[in-house]
């Protein structure tokens, strides 16, 4: 049931892509564009928005900077932002950090393993997790205006 009402909603929700997900977010660890190793599990307690992009996709740029105006305002109330890159050639990526720079982690999965632990089929992908680790919405696509949605998911959840 819970399944069709996810269907109907992202058939005829203006929005379009927003899902209400459930359950704990697969842990991970992948290569940051610093070098650092990170792992999804040492920000627990936190809110984290984890934003699948790749240099390709013309919504995923489009996005990129209004996650970082939203990164750069609660990341003091317990709150971060993940981009995870899914490409294997990690210098389209740089080309695109350097045309676009943010101040979130951006990580590297080049063998797609997180991007399928997700269920990535679309791109962007955005998944928020709340401070227990579960994960609970997800949007598949971008539009403008779709920033103001996870805004307001992100303040609910750091609310909690």
């Amino acid at each position: 049931m819970k399944a069709l009402l996810a269907a109907i909603l992202l058939i005829f929700s203006p929005m379009g892509v927003a899902l209400d997900a459930s359950g704990p977010a697969a842990n991970f660890t992948l290569k940051s564009a610093d070098g650092d190793n990170v792992r999804l599990s040492e920000y627990r307690g936190q809110v984290v928005l984890i934003n699948f992009w790749a240099s390709w996709c013309g919504p995923c740029r489009q996005e990129m900077p209004e996650l970082d105006n939203i990164h750069q305002k609660y990341a003091g109330l317990g709150f971060t932002v993940f981009g995870v890159n899914v490409e294997q050639d990690r210098e389209m990526a740089d080309k695109v950090l350097r045309d676009i720079p943010v101040s979130f982690p951006i990580l590297f999965d080049d063998a797609n393993q997180v991007s399928e632990l997700y269920g990535v089929d679309a791109m962007p992908v955005t998944v928020l997790v709340d401070r227990r680790g579960d994960i609970r919405f997800m949007h598949r696509g971008y539009k403008p205006g779709y920033e103001d949605q996870y805004e307001a998911q992100v303040r609910a959840l750091i609310k909690e």
